[in-house]
């Protein structure tokens, strides 16, 4: 079977992590004019190889050709989705027993995965099947992977557009601190941008910051024959991990807040 009906993409932003600080983000969207010479009234086009049109696993390995610490290396990517949702990942040919969300996954980069959402709101009965595919990595502090996935969050708007025949495509990406807001997130939504259908999510997610992970939703469903293992992507390599636990409480701030230093007074003379 193929995808149907229209199509919706989105760019939301991801986990960002540092060496001495870590956030969690979902998507801000800042639109800036800046002011340019007589000699540079035009910014010179960007050519972009890769589009969020092209088929599942296709970017993701080319990303590998560019060296670096990605090959190898399992990402954890966490998925969230509304209250009740389960979700089980392909593995060895067959999908795993669902599990609750929010549930923690190990994918490689480069490899497409293929989930199944089971028990939608709403929608008791009904399944779909989307699709992840892991284009880049974080780089948190060592030993502390677990606590900062990448976050999938599928939403119930996406999950009944995809149960209707549309295609949903999602693009999450780690925002830029240049110009990132001071915005407070929430754990349980991941706030994200809707492009125009004219617009290439990837291409606006580059943008914005570096785009980590596509998800791919819509309403096609596995058929049982020689042609299984396609559908599943061949089944690559998966680790379950564990919820991690929790960090010590961090303070308010950047910095401590210090009591306030003693003054003396203009015009008072010391005791």
């Amino acid at each position: 079977m193929s995808y149907q009906g229209s199509t919706k993409s989105r760019i939301a932003k991801g986990l960002a992590a540092g060496p001495m600080l870590a956030w969690r983000a979902a998507l801000c969207l800042l639109l800036s004019a800046c002011a340019a010479s007589a000699a540079f009234a035009q910014r010179e086009p960007v050519h972009y190889f890769h589009s969020s049109q092209l088929p599942p696993g296709t970017i993701g390995p080319s990303q590998l050709l560019r060296g670096g610490p990605l090959a190898g290396y399992l990402q954890p990517l966490e998925i969230r989705g509304p209250e009740g949702l389960e979700v089980s990942v392909a593995i060895q040919g067959q999908f795993e027993p669902p599990q609750k969300t929010p549930a923690l996954f190990g994918m490689f980069i480069g490899p497409v995965y293929r989930l199944k959402l089971t028990r939608i709101p709403r929608n008791e009965g009904q399944e779909v099947f989307p699709t992840i595919e892991v284009i880049n990595r974080l780089y948190p502090p060592p030993g502390l992977e677990n606590h900062f996935p990448i976050p999938v969050h599928f939403t119930q708007e996406e999950l009944t557009m995809a149960l209707s025949g549309r295609l949903v495509t999602r693009v999450i990406y780690l925002e830029d601190p240049q110009s990132a807001l001071p915005v407070r997130d929430s754990l349980d939504q991941q706030r994200y941008y809707e492009v125009r259908s004219d617009e290439d999510p990837l291409k606006t997610a580059d943008r914005l910051g570096r785009p980590m992970a596509i998800m791919r939703m819509g309403s096609r469903t596995p058929e049982y024959d020689s042609q299984h293992q396609r559908f599943l992507f061949d089944c690559p390599p998966l680790q379950p991990l564990a919820a991690p636990a929790p960090l010590p409480g961090l303070r308010d701030g950047l910095e401590e807040i210090l009591p306030p230093v003693p003054r003396i007074e203009r015009g008072r003379s010391r005791p």
